[in-house]
């Protein structure tokens, strides 16, 4: 089954690596086989990655839309994941932390990103930083 997303104008996103911009009116996209996509909105600049789980959510962010290098981003993944799992004991963190390692095991970058993002939404609840998550603005992703 096709994946078919709707772009705003001017929306950023990438396609396998290559960063692409829709035009003014928008635009319809049905990618017919896998491949990997981004939006812009969901891309996270590294100087963002400042907490625990925005490290996880910008190291799997390379390792979708950097295949090439992946072994040193699952490296660093690995990392940031046990001592992630080694600092909290909160059993429902715990549990997300294992599910997204899971699927990026899997190669399912895209749903461990997903479930990254609600990991985000939940240490910025703990941090009193509401609303932060991943950065939705135009120009999040680089030129």
């Amino acid at each position: 089954m096709p994946l078919k997303i709707e772009l705003k104008p001017g929306e950023k996103f990438i396609v396998n690596g290559a960063v692409m911009v829709a035009g003014r009116s928008g635009a319809s996209l049905a990618l017919k086989n896998k491949a990997v996509l981004l939006r812009g909105r969901d891309v996270m600049q590294e100087s963002e990655a400042t907490t625990p789980a925005r490290r996880l959510y910008f190291t799997l962010m390379l390792m979708y839309i950097d295949p090439e290098n992946s072994a040193s981003h699952a490296e660093r993944f690995a990392g940031f994941l046990s001592d992630y799992l080694g600092a909290t004991t909160l059993a429902s963190t715990r549990a997300k932390l294992e599910r997204i390692g899971n699927l990026a095991l899997a190669d399912e970058f895209y749903s461990a990103l997903k479930l990254c993002r609600d990991l985000i939404a939940t240490e910025d609840d703990l941090l009193g930083r509401p609303g932060k998550g991943v950065p939705a603005r135009p120009g999040a992703m680089a030129r």
